[in-house]
């Protein structure tokens, strides 16, 4: 009996042991699942000395060991605190330490994120001391750590190693995620076999990965929060459902993606969608609803009808002759594509104002809408007649009303400013324009009135204007050396004296030559017929031997130059000899810039002129033989018509002209050097373009010479003329528009 009484108190205390620590741990348990929730009340950031710096995180708390894992591009720490939720009000805070960029706190679904963005990945420790952790980071020159290897890997050390997939069996082996270079998020799968069958399907706004009859390890069986790297994807969670493993891809946003194999790597790219891809995608596909899906065997029309309603919330309205059964099968299609499917089916169709979707069969919509129309055209028929003056502002209101068809049958008879149209009115109304004030006079119902007010408010706007600078610049260089000789000999018979030798300013100035040391008996001077041959000399009856005296043509070689800047004579003359020459040399060098820059102001699309200079007249003969007088042009003409383009640059419809009166005439008509330019072109507002330019180089040696003469060493210099001359012309265009600002022709 003892034994069994001490059995029994023995199993007594050990229940009530049993109890009491069951009560413990229901205690420690409410404690921490009913109990107030850990926060993270404060963060606080302390510089040290080596350029290292420390973060203290307060918690209302003992903060649990956090979940670390580094990451090399971009170079950061992020820490996972487990079941802490974040009080902060700023999420994130910069700093300005030597190796740190800025600090981020972020807190979903009972768990929160620390993350410390770096310059460069160095060494770090960390630290719980009752409620505070202190992180703290090595600066820049500090030892530098690897990144861990993937979103998985922890800092802290797990109690147990989770059991890895069997040999030979086909399994994920690891889960990764990275940011590509335009933006997009990576999702890389290893496979432990290549050939393992895979489906990808798009779930509302999630990409459903599906691996048939493939194990997951369970350190993989995981969600991963990767919102933080700026890519369309959320969150990917990994699971396992029977033999198949799935990968949930979270995306948010517009995006497409783009799943591929590479041996045993699986790589699905989430890339975000540009303005213009997205209007691209809308374009080829006209169904932009919300998707569902709809799996249903002879349902009511009426009943799918109320749950696309329910579903976008939209009041529908169907008519009593929308019956009918329906059997569909829709998945993860656009509702108004589900819809459309289901109107046309059943031979339904639809309106929608607004937020109320009304559905009938189609031709009683059809019908409705003509009964509509003509019940309109009988109140228009019946509706009053008003009288409008409308006062147009900007615009002509006779070239206004000519955009449109003008019945001539209907114009107004009076004096000739006036036009009528009815082409925008109704049957009973009636236009008329008034020239002198401007002003249209209708007389037609409210509703036309109003309607065509709402018509000149969009043609009846100020034109924009646009002004035009052009310059033209001609440019010129020019050099010309010339070189020649002119010299004659006159003889006659040789009576012997004395010689003179003098000099002049030209040939011209030996007309009369005069020997001053000799003359004939009788004492005149010995004179030169200005027609050359012979000239009779004096005849002395005691000296019956005299004779006439031949004198021959005094210019031998005429190479002179034209028009010399200079030129020099030698003369010797004797009692029978009479011998010229003359040296004529030109040298000239000219530099000219000529610069025009005509400038108008026009209107969009409204071409407009401008010029200056003069007319030029001369005689020109008829067909009856008198003369008479014509003018010639010779001015600077700028013609140009712009047009504004949307972007604000300006189309051009360009022609230049420079026409100067030239310094030859033709039969008494005067030549014109004209220099002009047309062309079309698009110029930016306030830009210069250079619309076009001309370079002219001309480079001229010349020589004249006695053949043969000519060419004798040194002697030949006096049977020659030489001639070297150089020009260069250059023009240039020059065009700048500028649109002119509406708020500077209200000053």
């Amino acid at each position: 009996m003892s034994n069994v009484g001490d059995t029994s108190m023995k199993g007594f205390i050990n229940l009530r042991k049993k109890l009491a620590a069951l009560a413990f741990l229901g205690a420690s348990m409410s404690s921490t699942v009913f109990g107030q929730q850990i926060t993270l009340d404060d963060i606080d950031f302390t510089a040290l000395p080596g350029n290292e710096f420390e973060i203290q995180l307060d918690f209302s708390e003992t903060p649990p060991e956090p979940a670390s894992y580094t990451l090399d591009t971009p170079a950061r720490i992020v820490l996972d605190f487990p079941g802490v939720e974040s009080a902060l009000k700023t999420k994130k805070h910069p700093l300005s330490f030597e190796n740190a960029q800025s600090a981020v706190v972020l807190s979903s679904e009972g768990k929160t994120r620390v993350i410390v963005n770096l310059n460069k990945l160095t060494a770090f420790s960390s630290e719980i001391a009752g409620n505070s952790l202190n992180l703290k980071i090595a600066g820049i020159g500090g030892e530098v750590v690897q990144s861990s290897p993937s979103l998985t890997d922890t800092a802290v050390e797990s109690e147990f190693v989770a059991p890895v997939a069997q040999q030979g069996e086909r399994a994920i082996t690891d889960v990764d995620f990275s940011r590509g270079e335009v933006g997009e998020g990576l999702i890389k799968l290893q496979l432990s076999e290549p050939n393992i069958s895979v489906d990808v399907q798009q779930q509302g706004g999630k990409i459903v990965v599906s691996f048939f009859n493939t194990s997951l390890p369970s350190q993989l069986d995981r969600r991963l929060d990767v919102i933080d790297f700026a890519t369309p994807v959320r969150s990917v969670d990994t699971s396992r459902e029977g033999s198949t493993t799935k990968v949930t891809i979270d995306a948010i946003g517009e995006y497409d993606y783009l799943a591929y194999q590479a041996d045993g790597q699986y790589v699905v790219s989430v890339k975000p969608l540009t303005e213009e891809e997205l209007e691209e995608k809308k374009s080829k596909f006209a169904f932009v609803g919300q998707k569902l899906s709809l799996n249903f065997q002879d349902i009511e029309v009426r009943s799918v009808l109320q749950l696309i309603a329910d579903f976008t919330d939209l009041n529908l309205v169907a008519s009593d002759t929308v019956t009918g059964k329906i059997t569909l099968r829709l998945d993860n299609v656009p509702w108004d594509q589900a819809l459309d499917i289901v109107l046309k089916a059943k031979g339904l169709d639809k309106r929608l104002e607004g937020n109320v979707l009304l559905v009938a069969p189609a031709a009683e919509i059809a019908e409705r809408e003509r009964l509509q129309v003509e019940a309109s055209k009988q109140l228009q028929e019946l509706a009053p007649l008003v009288t409008e003056f409308i006062r147009v502002k900007y615009a002509d209101a006779k070239e206004l009303f000519e955009l449109f068809d003008v019945d001539e049958e209907d114009q107004g008879s009076g004096s000739d400013d006036r036009t009528a149209t009815k082409s925008i009115l109704s049957e009973r109304g009636s236009a008329i324009v008034d020239t002198r004030t401007n002003t249209i006079i209708l007389n037609d119902t409210e509703d036309k009135i109003n309607e065509f007010k709402r018509l000149v408010d969009k043609i009846d706007i100020p034109v924009r204007q646009v002004e035009i600078s052009a310059r033209i610049v001609v440019a010129t260089t020019d050099f010309r050396k010339e070189l020649g000789v002119r010299w004659g000999a006159q003889g006659a018979v040789d009576l012997g004296g004395d010689v003179a030798l003098g000099t002049t300013g030209g040939i011209e100035g030996l007309s009369s030559p005069f020997n001053p040391f000799h003359s004939f008996p009788s004492g005149d001077p010995i004179s030169v017929n200005e027609d050359g041959g012979t000239i009779p000399t004096a005849s002395v009856d005691d000296e019956p031997e005299a004779s006439n005296v031949d004198i021959f043509d005094g210019l031998n070689v005429d190479l002179g130059v034209a028009n010399p800047a200079g030129k020099v004579t030698f003369e010797l003359l004797t009692e029978n000899l009479f011998l010229d020459l003359e040296l004529s040399a030109l040298e000239s060098d000219g530099y000219a810039e000529i610069a025009s820059q005509p400038k108008v102001l026009t209107g969009d699309k409204q071409k407009a002129v401008i010029r200056s200079g003069q007319e030029v007249a001369y005689q020109e003969a008829t067909s009856s033989g008198a003369t008479s007088v014509k003018f010639k042009e010779a001015v600077l003409k700028l013609e140009v018509t712009p047009q504004i383009t949307p972007d604000n640059r300006v189309i051009l419809d360009l022609f230049i002209s420079q026409d100067n009166i030239a310094n030859v005439t033709y039969n008494g008509v005067p030549a014109l050097d004209i220099t002009d330019i047309q062309t079309k072109a698009l110029v930016g507002d306030g830009q210069t373009l250079v619309l076009g330019g001309i370079f002219q180089y001309t480079d001229l040696t010349q020589e004249e010479k006695v053949p043969f003469l000519g060419d004798l060493p040194y002697l030949g210099r006096i049977f020659k003329n030489d001639l070297k001359t150089s020009e260069k012309r250059e023009i240039l265009i020059f065009i700048t528009p500028k649109i002119v600002d509406d708020q500077l022709l209200d000053r």
